[in-house]
């Protein structure tokens, strides 16, 4: 009878590990399945890392089951059933009735540290991943390789990567077949599943997005694609938790130009100040864009229209050429994203009216200043894919472009930006209360910069609204908002 007793308590014991597994596995992957990442994120909350039952959250990211997902998932079953089966084991000799007892308290252990457990798996899985990893890789790298006839566009920067990564696809669809990676796929791994599932001889031109919260991370995904033409899009304070301090972000985002061969194309946004310092140091074939310093730039836009059916502008080169173009992106910080698809375009040998007409191809990216048709005459402008403090500022100028109606802004503020965060928020504050007639602050804690900020600019307490989540908000706006308002929300819940 014990037997059974004890064979129960090792089945409800897994059924219990088995969901709870599920959280930590879940914030392994948004860590990157990095223990020191994880660990860290522990030690930040503890409180709810480790209790027993937890609420229902609402999540940016769901756990995806990837493969690599449910190896260290099967991993850390593993161990925990080999626990409640060895140590009792062990034990045998002890009394049945101590023995049932030292088994349900243990069960009660493995239940609650399963956050520890995570991290044992993790350590194991990491080398095993790591050789499964290798062979995408080389494989990967070996077709590109090969592919002596396929331009391959690397894309680089703090943000705008991926917008400008889909402007750059869809102008070139003029001309040529491209493959593109899909979303945010910009690591190692993500990129070698594109190159190894989706790309065919009869692509021309392979777009990479490279993303990197370390040094060296850009070199690797150089060495794995071999790009000829390099665009920089920015450089500015984005993870700098991990990367430290801007000199690192800009020693990292340049591994990409360092990475060209003797016979690229270096792409430059001249505008940002940090690029800048970056591109008067190379002397590779480069070509600068902006809208500031003509007179040096190869590719400009002037006399920029925004309206809430998009923007227009002037395109120009060094050469006098000049053409309108019309898009339904919205602002400065996306024509500086078209700018670099034109000038990629121009180097692949696009006429001016071919990059005009696939500028106005581009769709509205989800969640990078796009317009939301909300059915009530409300502007609803989705910036909610990641928010810095260059890309703050373009979203309040496009909002104090439209002329009509109140502006309502809706943010958690900005985070991984290491200790600048603070002060960051406040200027977004202080910003702010110089565009917007309402603010609603998303969670009270990390939003008081913000509010500090609007109050410096004498903005009225009585129009800032602080909320624990994003459907409190919609409560307010649904008070607040009527047609030709326009409501910004600027940066999505963290994960």
């Amino acid at each position: 009878m014990h037997y059974l007793i004890m064979g129960l308590i090792i089945i409800i014991t897994m059924i219990l590990v088995f969901e709870r597994a599920k959280y930590y596995l879940h914030m392994v992957q948004l860590e990157g399945y990095k223990t020191e990442n994880y660990k860290k994120w522990l030690k930040n909350n503890k409180e709810k890392a480790y209790a027993l039952v937890r609420p229902e959250e609402q999540v940016k990211n769901p756990l995806a089951f990837t493969q690599r997902a449910k190896r260290l998932y099967g991993a850390n079953l593993f161990i925990n059933l080999f626990i409640m089966l060895i140590i009792p084991i062990i034990y045998l000799s002890l009394s049945h009735i101590v023995l049932i007892v030292f088994q349900v308290i243990l069960g009660f252990l493995l239940y609650r540290q399963q956050a520890d457990f995570m991290i044992i798996a993790n350590s194991i899985m990491v080398p095993i991943e790591n050789r499964i990893n290798m062979g995408f890789y080389r494989s990967a790298q070996e077709k590109i390789k090969n592919r002596k006839d396929l331009k391959v566009i690397g894309i680089t920067g703090s943000f705008g990567k991926t917008s400008t990564k889909f402007i750059v696809e869809t102008i070139l669809k003029e001309k040529f077949k491209v493959l593109n990676t899909p979303e945010s796929y910009n690591t190692p791994m993500g990129l070698s599943k594109v190159i190894n599932n989706d790309l065919e001889d009869s692509h021309e031109v392979f777009i990479a997005e490279m993303g990197a919260r370390q040094l060296g991370e850009i070199t690797e995904l150089a060495e794995l694609c071999f790009p000829s033409i390099g665009i920089l899009t920015s450089v500015g304070p984005a993870h700098i938790e991990t990367f430290i301090n801007i000199d690192n972000i800009m020693k990292t985002k340049y591994e990409l130009i360092e990475s060209l061969p003797t016979d690229g194309v270096a792409i430059f946004n001249y505008d940002n100040e940090y690029i800048k310092k970056l591109a008067d140091k190379t002397f590779k074939e480069k070509i600068l864009y902006g809208f500031e310093d003509v007179e040096n730039l190869d590719i400009y836009a002037d006399d920029i229209v925004v309206s809430e059916k998009g923007s227009s502008f002037n395109l120009k080169d060094r050469e006098g050429n000049s053409i309108r173009c019309i898009t339904r992106l919205l602002g400065k910080r996306n024509i500086y994203n078209i700018l670099a698809g034109a000038c990629a375009a121009r180097i692949l040998g696009l006429s001016f009216e071919e990059i005009s007409k696939g500028i106005s191809n581009v769709a509205p990216i989800p969640h990078r200043l796009n317009i939301i048709d909300s059915g009530s005459g409300v502007i609803v402008i989705d910036d909610t894919f990641n928010s810095n403090p260059i890309g703050t500022k373009a979203a309040l100028e496009v909002i104090s472009q439209f002329k009509e109606g109140k502006k309502i802004v809706v943010t958690p503020g900005m985070i991984e930006l290491g200790d600048m965060e603070e002060e960051a928020n406040r200027e977004f504050g202080r910003n702010m209360g110089k565009v917007c007639d309402y603010v609603i602050l998303v969670g009270k804690k990390r939003t008081q910069p913000i509010y500090d900020g609007l109050i410096e600019t004498s903005f009225n307490p009585q129009n800032i609204f602080v909320v624990s989540n994003l459907d409190e908000a919609n409560v307010h706006i649904g008070k607040l908002a009527k047609p030709k308002d326009v409501v910004l929300f600027e940066n999505d819940l963290p994960n």
